[in-house]
């Protein structure tokens, strides 16, 4: 039996399980709310407890959230969270640790320099350039148009 793509699609169509788009975005919209009210839990600790004032606790609540999303999926629950919250596990800066992590993981078997090294930045460095892409060419049009300037 030979199927044209057409039949195929209407038939895999049929047999593809079906999605709630509310449950998924409700999904999302916790975890990703739990994961910014975790940074903010973080940041009050080191405004707190370090004194620091609240533009200098930045870098270290970061680097605290990259932590925790490494130790998670390097634990295997990133994943298994990212399965239930789908878009929701995608929080920047966690999101962005966990496929850093998630790619050095997979390529460790290979070496460090040709497997993690090589294999980490493949998602990652497209992502860093087209930031830093998008970046240049918004600072150009605040530039031009002298939005935001002092």
């Amino acid at each position: 039996m030979t199927m044209s793509p057409q039949e195929y699609q209407t038939f895999a169509k049929k047999r593809e399980p079906s999605r709630s788009i509310g449950a998924n975005c409700v999904r999302a919209f916790l975890f990703g709310g739990f994961v910014c009210f975790i940074g903010q839990a973080v940041q009050e600790f080191f405004i707190t407890a370090f004194n620091m004032e609240r533009i200098e606790a930045g870098n270290p609540t970061v680097a605290v959230m990259i932590l925790i999303s490494v130790i998670l999926t390097s634990l295997g629950v990133y994943d298994k969270i990212a399965q239930w919250a789908g878009a929701g596990s995608a929080v920047p800066v966690t999101g962005f640790a966990n496929s850093m992590c998630s790619a050095a993981l997979e390529h460790r078997s290979e070496g460090l320099v040709l497997g993690v090294g090589a294999n980490m930045f493949k998602l990652a460095g497209s992502v860093i350039v087209f930031g830093t892409v998008a970046a240049f060419f918004v600072a150009i049009i605040y530039l031009i148009f002298g939005i935001g300037g002092h």
